[in-house]
């Protein structure tokens, strides 16, 4: 008897948490904390950011092994042990033509360290093998995609997808051969310096003399490869492109994990729309506000967007476009077909 309740309360209980999580068609999820997967099984932000002794905070090694790096942890209060990822070649995308061999330590190239190692020493799961990872999209086991979702599992795991381990091949390519210039995206976009907390760096802009990228910006935005020029812009350390020192223009810029996902909000985006409202100089149809995303995704991003007519695009395509501006299955804008807007 005393069994049969106990069964009977764990139903209740899953079904209580799934009502509590919604999606609503055409306005993506509700009802959940935006970290959504990152809560970490409840141990919240800890379960990445360790206020005291790094990995070892964690009950994990920071050393991983035979390497020894004493500065593991140091970055952003990292909680996860990167020491297995030093020193390893992935390859990615495109049958591994875009290879990188990740630093030694944690601290020689802090955008790759933040930028990928951080993320692949959760989301590896072939030689940095995190805890807390059930390998299967928070919102599918939650049930909570849009319905053109097919019912295999996707996975979270990068290097442990269910093909070969360590197949990194059928990823999107990140790292140094992964630029702007390689994608055909760099000619549209011109080289400045914006100011973050009174800190100036290099960043990019797009080039306003560019019409058709311009247009495009003002159907969708260009959340992920520009900055803003105001105090407080989207770029930085943990968000958008990796400009290298030396850069004379947006060609050698390249992509990591996190120019397309930030950690910090599973199913919305906050920023304006069209244009980046501080950006210089500022654009026409600028809409500001919180827009539905999936899957971390660092801009508006909704594959659940009711399409009225053909005169809309998703925003899920439409964020891919940023960068894949032309070429087989680029933007309308780069087409020369400057009527289709985007559907949020």
């Amino acid at each position: 008897m005393k069994r049969t309740i106990l069964v009977a309360l764990f139903v209740l209980a899953i079904a209580s948490f799934v009502m509590a999580q919604t999606y609503t068609e055409g306005a993506g999820l509700t009802g959940i904390d935006k970290l959504g997967a990152h809560q970490n099984g409840g141990r919240g932000c800890v379960g990445c950011h360790t206020p005291h002794s790094g990995a070892r905070g964690n009950g994990g090694n920071a050393l991983g092994g035979a390497v020894t790096d004493p500065t593991t942890g140091n970055l952003a209060l990292w909680g996860q042990d990167m020491g297995p990822l030093y020193g390893t070649t992935i390859a990615t995308g495109n049958n591994g033509a875009f290879d990188m061999t990740l630093p030694a330590d944690s601290e020689t190239d802090e955008h790759v360290t933040t930028g990928v190692m951080m993320c692949l020493s959760c989301h590896d799961g072939n030689v940095a093998k995190g805890a807390m990872m059930a390998n299967q999209s928070y919102e599918q086991s939650a049930g909570l995609l849009p319905t053109s979702y097919g019912a295999q599992p996707i996975p979270t795991l990068l290097g442990a997808d269910g093909t070969a381990a360590g197949n990194y091949k059928n990823d999107h390519p990140i790292g140094p051969k992964a630029t702007l210039g390689a994608v055909g995206v760099a000619s549209r976009l011109k080289l400045d310096t914006c100011t973050s907390y009174g800190v100036s760096t290099p960043c990019l802009q797009p080039d306003t003399t560019n019409a058709a990228y311009m247009a495009f910006i003002s159907h969708y935005g260009a959340f992920n490869v520009t900055q803003k020029k105001g105090t407080h812009y989207s770029g930085g350390r943990t968000t958008g492109v990796v400009i290298p020192a030396g850069a004379t223009d947006a060609t050698t810029a390249y992509v990591v994990c996190t120019t397309c996902h930030t950690p910090h909000t599973m199913y919305t985006f906050s920023g304006n729309v069209r244009g980046q409202a501080d950006m210089d100089p500022d654009l026409a149809g600028n809409q500001s506000g919180v827009y539905p995303s999936y899957f971390f995704v660092s801009a508006p991003y909704n594959p659940g967007a009711p399409l009225p007519d053909g005169t809309k695009a998703s925003s899920a395509t439409q964020f891919c476009r940023q960068c894949h501006f032309t070429g087989a299955g680029g933007s309308n804008e780069g087409s020369g077909i400057l009527t289709v807007d985007t559907q949020f």
